[in-house]
């Protein structure tokens, strides 16, 4: 082993080099996330263009090679020297890292670009990329590989001497999206359509052209001249609206500029998002405080004021006024301060004041306007304030006993031996007869079994009250160990595998679902670190000549069939549930490590508003929207015995 570190040890990466070695840095992850990242990153450029005033159309094509297209109507990058670098415009932006139009010098009064790290990280990730830019009655093109220049930028045509704008076609480099290169329309699409309603009056079209030859390509289009009013109408079409109006807010304070829309309905949960410069700000930031900080007031002020809290009554809590609130705070910030490249969270203090102060002024003077909305509001809140009581003293109640009883677990759990949670994983297992299979066939040194008698709460149209006091949804918390909602600590998980073991039919899924919908509403993060899985029991088992296979699909079963031979030997059992196997077969099949399949459940969380508009579709009060999202989803399920 080579030990020396001295001077010739220190590493200088030229150019985008540093992109390439740790693309990770730049773009977070080169997983399936990272390779959308590219298009976003190419797309927000056009959308600052939007921001500016100058373009109203985007075009994003997703090539027959999978590569991808964005063309809009803006400006175009300059083509003309720059000074500095003594190379074309273009040629800076695309090749040098930390340069663009928003660092100042009026490029950009306000952008979603905070490090300028955007088209040359793209340039330096892709396997070639192509840049055609119409200004002054010319076409010019450049081209590079992997952010390498192929030649110097160059006039390839004339347009139209008022035409302008940029179109940039790039090809992901394989070598370091090494999972996978393929771009998924649904994807995208979210994406785009989220970019749309923050941009009123912009358009926004995705096209498709990976279609057999013939067929016409796949395309959707994105216009909201009502911004992000139609954002809020879209999120509640599942839910049930308690008033009619959806309140909107805007004004500038402070240099920035406000836009707020919001609803309330008749669900229990809030959904709430907050943009920056339209860049989603998931872990939300001072603009979204601001907000909060303007409902709870004002609110309380309203009901105080009009004698529908007593004297006698606490005030509301910011969690009661928002139950059942979907809401939208988007800002515009000339130089945003956020918390790393990622943007996750806003950190500009001028933000807070500004969002506090306009809604707060305008949301007075709505609910003045609008008594009967505002009598509403205050009423399901005041409700939600008893229920949240109710379920503190439940809560409280099962923490007392729990110390009584010296933490005490489920009397049905049966735990693993083994106390490093990163050695523990924890089996929730529908049904008693599997659950005995599976108590059985575990290994007791690391695998734990919570069998759950029939369906769970379906939380999503349950009080926090009605929850805490489910016995299989009890089970589940104590087991887990972390708590819910505020009480959420994921540092006391005592499972780093959450795994859902469900038969593989109708009613199994909507298990999975029900299951699925709790952890996302009160333990979000347990999803986001990757802790919870999907088990995949095997649908068939095949006997052939005293030989077993088990086939986990119809298509591995023929897969088989083809290869052992089609005859009268073979003897084919579907199989209806878990309970049908022996503990020596779940074990062998579902829960040996060695050889089981298991499913990662995954959240991106730059489409969180499209990931709550699902679960409220499926799991919510309406019928209609549901049976369109199993219509329009129905070719994705395969082999559920219906």
């Amino acid at each position: 082993m080579n030990n020396e570190y001295g001077a010739d040890q220190i590493q200088i990466l030229e150019g985008l080099e540093a992109v390439r070695k740790r693309p990770g840095m730049y773009i977070g992850t080169t997983s399936s996330r990272g390779l959308h990242h590219l298009v976003y990153e190419i797309v927000d450029n056009a959308v600052d263009e939007a921001l500016a005033g100058y373009c109203d159309t985007i075009n994003v094509f997703i090539n027959k090679d999978n590569s991808v297209t964005v063309e809009d109507n803006g400006r175009g990058i300059p083509t003309g020297i720059n000074q500095k670098a003594g190379i074309p415009a273009v040629e800076v932006v695309f090749t040098i890292l930390h340069a663009g139009g928003k660092f100042g010098g009026g490029g950009y009064k306000v952008s979603g670009g905070l490090h300028g790290v955007g088209a040359s990280v793209v340039n330096a990730l892709s396997d070639w990329l192509e840049v055609e830019i119409c200004q002054d009655g010319k076409v010019h093109r450049q081209r590079y590989e992997r952010g390498h220049v192929c030649y110097s930028l160059k006039v390839v045509g004339e347009c139209p001497i008022d035409k302008t704008g940029t179109k940039v076609t790039f090809k992901p480099d394989a070598t370091i999206f090494q999972e996978t290169t393929e771009y998924e329309f649904d994807v995208l699409k979210q994406r785009l359509r989220e970019m749309a309603f923050l941009t009123k009056g912009l358009r926004i079209v995705l096209t498709d052209l990976r279609v057999e030859t013939g067929e016409e390509p796949i395309t959707r289009e994105f216009y909201y001249e009502g911004g992000i009013k139609e954002f809020v109408t879209y999120l509640n079409k599942s839910k049930t609206a308690l008033y009619n109006d959806i309140m909107y807010f805007e004004g500038t304070k402070n240099n920035v500029y406000v836009e707020v829309a919001m609803q309330h309905n008749d669900s229990y949960t809030e959904s709430s998002y907050s943009f920056v410069n339209n860049i989603n700000t998931p872990e939300g930031g001072t603009h979204l405080i601001g907000f909060r900080n303007a409902l709870t007031k004002t609110f309380n002020d309203y009901a105080r004021n009009n004698k529908l809290l007593k004297d006698s009554e606490p005030n509301l809590s910011g969690e009661d006024i928002r139950e059942g609130l979907t809401a939208i705070v988007s800002v515009k910030i000339e130089d945003p301060q956020f918390e790393g490249q990622t943007k996750q969270k806003l950190g500009t203090a001028e933000a807070r004041g500004a969002v506090d102060g306009i809604v707060s002024e305008q949301l007075t003077y709505f609910l003045e306007q609008n008594p009967t909305v505002a009598k509403l509001i205050c009423e399901k809140s005041i409700l939600a304030q008893r229920a949240r009581d109710a379920a503190r003293k439940a809560r409280d109640l099962t923490r007392r006993k729990t110390a009584l009883e010296g933490m005490s677990l489920p009397g049905k759990l049966a735990d693993c031996s083994d106390k490093d949670p990163k050695n523990c994983e924890i089996y929730i297992v529908e049904g008693d007869s599997a659950g005995g299979s599976a108590k059985t066939a575990r290994s007791r040194a690391t695998q734990a079994i919570l069998p759950l008698r029939g369906k769970i709460l379906n939380v999503e149209k349950a009080r926090l009250d009605k929850i805490y006091a489910n016995a299989e949804i009890k089970a589940m918390i104590t087991a887990f160990g972390t708590g819910i909602h505020d009480d959420f600590d994921i540092s006391k998980l005592r499972y780093h595998k959450i795994i859902l073991m469900t038969d593989a039919d109708v009613d199994g899924a909507h298990i999975a679902t029900l299951l699925l919908t709790f952890i996302y509403r009160f333990m979000p993060e347990l999803i986001k670190q990757g802790y919870v899985y999907l088990a995949q029991p095997p649908l068939y088992k095949l006997e052939k000549n005293k030989k077993v296979w088990y086939a986990y699909s119809d298509e591995e079963l023929n897969q088989i069939l083809t290869e052992v031979g089609r005859d009268q030997n073979n003897k084919i059992q579907r199989y209806k549930g878990l309970g049908e196997m022996d503990p020596e077969q779940l074990w062998e099949t579902t829960m040996d490590p060695e050889r089981r399949i298991l499913l990662r459940v995954t959240m991106n969380e730059e489409a969180e508003s499209e990931i709550d508009l699902t679960f409220t579709t499926l799991m919510g009060d309406k019928v209609e929207p549901r049976r369109e999202f199993i219509e329009e989803n129905a070719k994705f399920v395969k082999n559920l015995d219906i």
